[in-house]
């Protein structure tokens, strides 16, 4: 069973986080970020996973903690969901349009943290929603998952379009990567035998 559940608390958050990397996307989600809360039901649906969230942060400071807090639960817990990472794909990309906007995302579940991050959102704002804090969100995702994400646009003049893209396309590209390969599924995906 490919599942975890975290619970991470601090001074500033407290999230219980659920997740099922074989489940169909179902999700209740509620990090009290109506915008955040969007973006994780859309991965959800795009990866497959079940995927359960409840926070309560410091919101009333600003959303940056929460939605940087649960980029690092998410992270960790697929970490934990895929133990060894045996059996996995390990890679995934997708190209995503949304309207006039065009993401690719590509992973690579490395066991080495790296993102390299290009978006350019025109907008410091989608409703009370601070752009600047995507970034934030697969940093701390990827430090946690110990994977390698790029993230890359290629058009795009909407704020919410290229987010959203963003979002999908982690999702789809995720969701490949971690699948256990029909051709080999009890083999480390790596020459050296470990990831």
């Amino acid at each position: 069973m490919r599942q975890s559940e975290i619970e991470r608390k601090t001074l500033e958050t407290k999230i219980k986080l659920k997740i099922d990397l074989d489940g169909s996307g179902a999700n209740h989600i509620d990090t009290g970020v109506g915008f955040l809360d969007h973006m994780l039901t859309l991965f959800a649906v795009h990866s497959g996973y079940d995927l359960d969230i409840k926070c309560t942060g410091d919101t009333e400071v600003d959303d940056h903690h929460s939605v940087e807090d649960i980029g690092i639960a998410l992270g960790e817990a697929v970490k934990e969901a895929l133990g060894d990472r045996r059996g996995i794909v390990r890679y995934g990309s997708q190209w995503l349009p949304m309207d006039e906007a065009l993401v690719l995302c590509a992973v690579d579940v490395s066991g080495r943290s790296c993102l390299r991050y290009d978006l350019s959102i025109p907008s410091e704002k989608v409703g009370s929603f601070d752009t600047e804090l995507v970034e934030e969100f697969f940093t701390g995702f990827t430090r946690k998952a110990e994977l390698c994400l790029h993230i890359r646009q290629f058009d795009g003049t909407n704020s919410h379009h290229i987010i959203e893209a963003a979002f999908k396309g982690f999702g789809r590209a995720l969701s490949q990567a971690t699948a256990i390969n029909s051709k080999n599924p009890n083999e480390i995906p790596s020459s050296k035998g470990v990831l």
